[in-house]
């Protein structure tokens, strides 16, 4: 639902972005990875989130943020009050709820045959995907393929690839499909905001493995098992524990913490932060 228009001086900015002239910015910033781990990306974009961040932050009426994770971040390092920060979850579009049959999707993939555990994201340090190439042999070895799903972007400082199958960009109409085909979901990664793929993973009804830094944790609410992204052996086991005895908990309790993270969710709690403002 989107949210409601209304005769005011307020503007909502939803990417990280605002002009800096208006009085009445309202800005949703995601996370503060390129202040916490600059050797993450270019310098071009560390030196433009350096410059227009802070200043977009601290003169907005309100910063609206994905977690509280986040809302802690955002306090210490820009200084900004407490009361002018919300933390507002996103949320999972009803379609992963409802895949469909996967077999097509997955054909057309070639990820038919041995189950596989995936991934989704850019090629990074922050996402560490490096620690799926680390611990592929060892989950091929128990009958898992390691398959990572994404593309990479120029201003990120890349990782490098290896024995995990990268199976590049995939249409955002097959994910839905594409999370119901895997036996497993894997977010290793070292920093997140928020870390909506594990939300969406849950809704199509496949268990979850996360990195237990960051926002992940709030993110997953006690519905994934989590691993510490530095210790391959950790996340071995957790995924082999996810894909075995503690399959079908996790997909209920998956399903449950999706169910309630809902777009409309989102917008009528983004509404009620606008309405002190108009």
């Amino acid at each position: 639902m989107p949210v409601r228009a209304r005769r005011a001086r307020v503007l909502l900015s939803p990417a990280n972005l605002a002009p800096l002239s208006h009085p009445g910015n309202v800005v949703v910033i995601h996370d503060a990875a390129p202040f916490r781990e600059p050797s993450w990306y270019s310098g071009a974009y560390r030196r433009w989130h350096r410059a227009l961040i802070p200043r977009i932050a601290r003169r907005a009426k309100l910063v609206i943020v994905p977690s509280e994770f986040v809302r802690s971040e955002l306090i210490e390092l820009f200084g900004i009050p407490a009361e002018r920060i919300r933390a507002i979850a996103p949320g999972v579009d009803a379609r992963f709820a409802a895949p469909g049959d996967p077999a097509p999707v997955l054909a057309r993939l070639d990820l038919e045959g041995r189950p596989f555990v995936l991934a989704l994201g850019t090629e990074g340090e922050r996402k560490n995907l490096r620690l799926l190439d680390e611990i592929a042999p060892q989950l091929a070895a128990s009958g898992l393929d390691v398959v990572v799903a994404g593309s990479r972007r120029a201003y990120i400082a890349i990782a490098g690839t290896g024995l995990a199958r990268r199976i590049g960009y995939v249409d955002d109409a097959d994910l839905p499909a594409l999370y119901a085909g895997a036996i497993a979901f894997a977010m290793p990664s070292l920093y997140e905001g928020f870390g909506l793929p594990c939300i969406e993973a849950m809704a199509a009804g496949t268990p979850v493995v996360a990195s237990d830094r960051a926002a992940l944790p709030e993110a997953c609410g006690g519905a994934a098992l989590l691993a510490d992204p530095a210790d391959p052996e950790a996340f071995v086991n957790a995924l082999i524990e996810a894909t075995g005895a503690e399959r079908h908990r996790l997909i209920e309790a998956g399903r449950e913490r999706a169910g309630q993270l809902s777009w409309r969710r989102t917008a009528e709690a983004i509404d009620a932060a606008l309405d002190p403002l108009l």
